[in-house]
């Protein structure tokens, strides 16, 4: 069979030029290999992590502590996809630094996304003993969060995200 590259290309969601390792807020969402249903269950608009996502939920919350420049907002894991936004930030949140101090090098988004999805999948395989395992689909939706307003309006989202399970395109059994 002949290689054909048109198979395999994917059409870029990111925005062309744009730099995902400067300051900003990003609205990220990641899903499951094939949607599973893998992080727990909606019960009465309630998401009940099970072992899983209470794994996906400690390693989103590792980003903070592991690079200083990273901040979450508003998150929320779901049965098959997880809704979270990440600001990033030209320098570290606080502290005094001794001067002088190297520029700090961001990961950009995509790196950051890529070491939450290295990290929670290890530790997800570890505990299903599953080795290699793929537990992400391999790219995530972003969007650049452009003022308050629309912080606003997507953390209010993502609150909201489990009591509107029943009508979410992520749900296998949607109404």
């Amino acid at each position: 069979m002949k290689f054909d590259p048109q198979i395999h290309h994917r059409h870029s969601i990111r925005l062309k030029g744009y730099d995902y390792s400067q300051s900003g807020a990003y609205f990220v969402t990641i899903v499951t290999w094939q949607r599973e249903c893998l992080f727990g269950e909606i019960v009465d608009g309630e998401m009940i992590l099970n072992d899983f996502g209470k794994i996906v939920a400690e390693k989103w919350q590792w980003l903070e502590t592991q690079y200083e420049y990273v901040e979450l907002g508003a998150w929320v894991i779901m049965p098959n996809h997880h809704h979270g936004i990440l600001v990033i930030h030209d320098d570290g949140r606080g502290g005094s630094r001794p001067a002088p101090t190297p520029p700090i090098k961001h990961k950009p988004l995509g790196g950051l996304v890529g070491a939450f999805k290295t990290v929670s999948t290890k530790q997800i395989n570890l505990l299903r003993d599953t080795e290699g395992q793929v537990v992400w689909q391999r790219n995530y939706y972003e969007r650049i969060i452009r003022n308050e307003s629309e912080m606003d309006r997507i953390s209010r989202y993502i609150e909201s995200n489990p009591s509107m399970w029943m009508d979410d395109d992520e749900n296998p059994n949607r109404t």
